[in-house]
C-alpha cells in the first residue's frame, strides 16, 4: 500500500471533510453552532440596511442560513461550501467552493457570513483578501470562528499526559489565532472599519469522554496535518482523564470546557465611510474638551517646583 501524499498547510481539509460527513451521519452536535448562527442574526438585525445577494462562506450546517433569512435583511443567499450536502434545502442554491479559493467575480456580493468554518482555513489571509475584492463597496462581512483558548483544557491535559506516559506530547487541538492577530489580518486585507470582539462558553460535561464524542460529532476532531497516525494509547488515555480531572473539575464532578468565538466584522472600503481624521485636523484642543488647563513641557501641576 502506498503512503498517502504529502498535505500542504496546517490543516488536512479532505480529512476535516471525512470528518464533517461522519459526524453528519452520526447525528450531529449543534449547540455551539446554533448559539453562532442567533447571534449573527442578532448583529445583523443592529444594520439597518438589506443586503440583495449574500454568501454563507463554508459553514458546517445550514443553522446560520436559517438564522440570517428569518432576520429578514436578506435578499438572496447562497451557501458556499467544499461539497453538496445530503439532504440539501432545495430553497438555498449551492455553489461548491473552498474558502481558500473563491469562486466569485470582484464587487459581486453585497454581503458574506461565515459560522466556525474558517478557523480550519490554511491561508486565512489569502482568504479574507479574497473576501473583500468579491464584496461590493460598502458590502459587509461578518463571520465567527474558533479562538486561540478554545479546548484549552483538553490541549494542557493531553500535552501533560503525553509528556507523563510516552516522553513526550504530540499536536492534538489546533492552535487557533486569537483576537489580536484575527484584527491584524482584517486590517491587512483592506478592510474598512475592522471590529473584532470575543464570545467566550463554557460547557460542562460529565467526564472528559463525553466532551470527546461531543467533538466527534461536532466534525472538530483532530484534523492537523502533523498530527499524530498511530491510535492513543491506553495508558496515555487513562491518565489524560486524570489530569483533566484534577486540574479542570468543578466541586460536583463535573469538568470544565472552554470555547472561545471570535467575531469579526469589515466593510468593503467606500467613499461615505466615516474616515479617521489626519494628524491636527483636530478643531478643538484635548485640553478645551475636558476643561482643563494644558502643561507646558516641564511645568508641573499645582505649579510645584
Amino acid at each position: 500500500m502506498s503512503p498517502a501524499p504529502p498535505v500542504e498547510g496546517l490543516f488536512d481539509r479532505a480529512l476535516l471533510a471525512r470528518r464533517r460527513r461522519r459526524a453528519l451521519a452520526l447525528g450531529p452536535v449543534t449547540f455551539l453552532i446554533d448559539r453562532v448562527a442567533e447571534d449573527m442574526a442578532e448583529r445583523l438585525s443592529a444594520v439597518r440596511r438589506t443586503f440583495e445577494v449574500a454568501i454563507d462562506l463554508g459553514t458546517p450546517s445550514d443553522a446560520v442560513r436559517r438564522a440570517v433569512l428569518a432576520a429578514g435583511a436578506i435578499g438572496r443567499i447562497v451557501a458556499a461550501i467544499p461539497e453538496v450536502p445530503a439532504p440539501r434545502d432545495a430553497r438555498v442554491p449551492v455553489v461548491v467552493a473552498d474558502e481558500e479559493r473563491l469562486p466569485f467575480g470582484d464587487a459581486s456580493l453585497d454581503l458574506v457570513v461565515s459560522g466556525l468554518a474558517l478557523q480550519f482555513v490554511n491561508d486565512l489571509p489569502g482568504t479574507l483578501v479574497q473576501i473583500r475584492r468579491a464584496l461590493k463597496p460598502d458590502g459587509l462581512f461578518l463571520a465567527a470562528l474558533a479562538g486561540g483558548e478554545t479546548l484549552t483544557e483538553l490541549r494542557q491535559a493531553f500535552a501533560a499526559a503525553e509528556a507523563e506516559v510516552e516522553g513526550g506530547a504530540s499536536p492534538r487541538v489546533a492552535p487557533f489565532a486569537d483576537v489580536r492577530t484575527v484584527g491584524a489580518l482584517l486590517q491587512r486585507a483592506g478592510f474598512a472599519l475592522p471590529v473584532t470582539d470575543v464570545d467566550r462558553v463554557c460547557v460542562r460535561y460529565e467526564s472528559p469522554l463525553t466532551l470527546m464524542h461531543d467533538l466527534r460529532r461536532m466534525g472538530a476532531t483532530n484534523v492537523l496535518a502533523e498530527r499524530r497516525r498511530s491510535a492513543l494509547r491506553r495508558m496515555t488515555l487513562a491518565r489524560l482523564l486524570q489530569i483533566y480531572g484534577e486540574r479542570f473539575a468543578d466541586p460536583d464532578g463535573r469538568v470544565r470546557a472552554s470555547f472561545e468565538i471570535i467575531w469579526l466584522s469589515g466593510w468593503a472600503p467606500h467613499e461615505s465611510q466615516q474616515r479617521p481624521l489626519q494628524p491636527g485636523a483636530a478643531s478643538m484642543r484635548l485640553a478645551d474638551a475636558l476643561g482643563t488647563r494644558e502643561l507646558s513641557a516641564g511645568e508641573k501641576p499645582n505649579g510645584d517646583q
